[in-house]
């Protein structure tokens, strides 16, 4: 496991007067809050003696039968039965890793792909390979031909890791098509499917696509969160698996934390139960739509020539590509210090690649201080730009390895 050489600069980043297109925090604060505290309060009053004790490894059994109710949402006919609930999707994920990974064995991750998710291969010795992606998403050709050259080398690929919807850090979506070919691809290769899918009800146009693991019960074992629909500090997530993967989570979850939180799992029962819950997505929905628009409607403005980003349909992410000569990780300091921060590219890579790219989150400022932390970065990368034209390409190339900034920005 390796420190992140950023998060001294990130601890600046978190300053007030600091723009940060950094951080994929939920805007919590669209929340009803004083909805929340009363409901906080009457569990502990009216269930306060099951709210405080120990529960069950698989989760709260009322729990599951919701969390089926919403990923219905997405085409999942799912069985409560095949439902654990973990403390965040992160847990889930570090959970099948455990069980499937022994040093050396291969996992295939989009390229780039979530940081997070990184650093738990890392953490498990497993060899991370990526495939190519493009404003679609996952590249069906690129993911056959990389397993192909995989097994043919004597590779032990364990799963395919996707996040197939508004994907953390590119921001694409993978369209249904490339969805079908994905799953068939996997399935004729006996390779299992990890679905993230922690911003699919997140989209901004339209209703919510159809999960992979809508279409193949066996293959993929699909991971979800309240997290970004609702608060990230229940730290409630899950995991739907087939059967005998599912047992195994469930003693991989009694030997990490013994049981989950009961109170956190009743409050977000509680919640589903008794709120508009579809409604206040929504309303996340709008409010990050307009977020998306406030940054890329600046980018467009006021970025230099030779600057391109993605165009994100929904989530909280876009993915920017700076121009040749030019290297993200060394531009960091000289931007935190104009007051805006963002994340490498270098991050979302265990291969060292990503030094010309850039996550810009629009999630958690409102739309004035996401134009004003544009204007600043686009200052940056303009001086970049005339050092390098002075001076010839004096960037580092970035070292390899998961270089992990921390959850606020994960």
């Amino acid at each position: 496991m390796v420190a992140s050489e950023i998060r001294a600069l990130f601890a600046v980043a978190s300053r007030p007067e600091v723009v940060s297109l950094a951080g994929g925090m939920p805007y919590v604060n669209a929340l009803p809050l004083d909805l929340v505290s009363e409901l906080v309060a009457d569990l502990v009053t009216s269930r306060g003696s099951v709210a405080l004790q120990y529960g069950s490894g698989q989760g709260d059994p009322a729990l599951r039968e919701q969390i089926c109710e919403v990923m219905r949402m997405e085409g999942i006919e799912a069985n409560a039965d095949d439902v654990v609930v973990t403390v965040g999707s992160q847990q889930a994920l570090d959970l099948i890793t455990r069980i499937f990974i022994d040093p050396g064995d291969v996992v295939l991750a989009e390229g780039p792909s979530y940081v997070g998710a990184l650093g738990t291969f890392s953490a498990y010795q497993a060899k991370v390979v990526h495939v190519a992606m493009d404003d679609q998403g996952l590249i069906p050709e690129a993911l056959a031909q990389t397993i192909y050259a995989l097994q043919a080398a004597g590779n032990r690929i364990k799963f395919l890791y996707t996040i197939p919807n508004f994907q953390n850090p590119a921001g694409v979506t993978m369209n249904e098509v490339r969805r079908r070919q994905v799953l068939e691809i996997c399935r004729r290769a006996g390779v299992l499917v990890v679905e993230d899918n922690p911003y699919g009800l997140l989209g901004f146009d339209g209703e919510p696509m159809r999960a992979l693991r809508a279409d193949d019960s066996e293959g993929v074992v699909y991971l979800g969160s309240f997290s970004k629909t609702l608060a990230p500090g229940f730290r409630v997530g899950w995991a739907l698996a087939p059967h005998a993967v599912r047992d195994k989570l469930v003693l991989a979850m009694e030997s990490a934390v013994l049981s989950h939180s009961s109170f956190t799992q009743l409050a977000v029962g509680q919640y589903l139960a008794t709120q508009p819950w579809r409604e206040q997505i929504k309303s996340f929905r709008e409010l990050y739509r307009e977020r998306r628009d406030a940054l890329l409607g600046a980018l467009d403005v006021l970025m230099p020539p030779g600057c391109t980003w993605t165009r994100p349909a929904g989530g909280f992410f876009v993915w920017m590509t700076l121009p040749e000569g030019l290297n993200s990780k060394a531009i960091l300091p000289r931007a935190v210090a104009e007051r805006v921060a963002f994340v490498p590219g270098t991050g979302f890579y265990s291969d060292g690649g990503g030094a010309r790219n850039m996550r810009l989150s629009f999630c958690y400022p409102e739309p004035d201080r996401i134009k004003e932390g544009v204007r600043r970065l686009a200052g940056v990368i303009e001086q970049e730009l005339r050092l390098r034209d002075t001076f010839g390409t004096g960037s580092t190339p970035g070292r390899a390895g998961v270089d992990t900034p921390g959850p606020d920005l994960a």
